[in-house]
């Protein structure tokens, strides 16, 4: 079912997963405990399960245990949840930068929960609150210091408003090199315009997904072919389309 052009819901038998995705913020929900292959998330994410608890694995560490975990972008990790959750994506520049992942206790993910309007173990519907959820979570990580002007206009060309521009293009609106500008992005972000680009990419397609074949959402998204979708996929979100449609064994 969609509700709009950026948010559906699928029920598949004892499953169900809701999307959505706004400019504060993009979620991933589902009824059930799943947990994910290691990866590298170019944006922050906020793991909430709904009853149980978060699980995280960085490579040649202990695993860390919480009712909730926030992940900073860019840290390579495996994790899962022991219950339905939600997941909470937002870019990176929107929350100050951390070296690892913040432990949320269980009142702060009630609080959550409540903000995006998941107050119980129902799960949320596609009208859920992003911008209200990323306030309640800016309000634990705290406030991130402003982009450079000429970044931030960079970042909304290549992640929502047009992300086949090229780089050099949007370097000349801003009156810097191209390399001046991918290095002063890299600096204030953490990250290559390049790879957000994909980022913004990904989620057009995963939006596209219920309705559509996976070949289809990549191309409409820009991916080269639906395997470029695919690699995409499990480097940043530790899974592959298939896998958010439906049931995996």
């Amino acid at each position: 079912m969609i509700r709009s052009p950026r948010a559906w819901a699928l029920e598949q038998n004892d499953r169900r997963i809701v999307f959505a995705s706004g400019p504060e913020a993009t979620m991933f929900a589902e009824s059930r405990p799943f947990r994910v292959a290691q990866h590298r998330l170019p944006a922050w994410k906020a793991v909430l399960p709904i009853g149980g608890h978060a699980e995280l694995l960085q490579p040649g560490r202990p695993m860390v245990a919480a009712p909730g975990l926030v992940v900073p972008p860019q840290l390579a990790h495996t994790c899962g949840a022991t219950s339905p959750y939600i997941a909470l994506f937002v870019d990176s520049w929107l929350l100050p930068s951390r070296p690892g992942p913040i432990r949320l206790g269980a009142g702060e993910v009630r609080r959550l929960l409540a903000a995006l309007g998941t107050p119980d173990s129902d799960g949320p519907g596609t009208c859920v609150d992003l911008a209200a959820g990323y306030a309640e979570l800016r309000t634990l990580a705290g406030r991130p210091s402003p982009l450079d002007p000429r970044v931030a206009h960079a970042v909304h060309l290549c992640t929502w408003h047009d992300p086949d521009i090229p780089i050099t293009s949007i370097a000349m609106e801003v009156g810097l090199s191209a390399p001046r500008l991918r290095a002063l992005a890299r600096q204030d972000l953490g990250i290559t315009l390049a790879r957000l680009r994909r980022w913004g990419r990904l989620r057009t397609a995963i939006n596209d997904l219920p309705h559509s074949t996976a070949a289809l959402a990549a191309a409409t998204a820009g991916f080269a072919d639906q395997a470029h979708l695919t690699r995409t996929a499990r480097d940043f979100i530790g899974r592959t389309p298939a896998s958010l449609r439906r049931a995996e064994a």
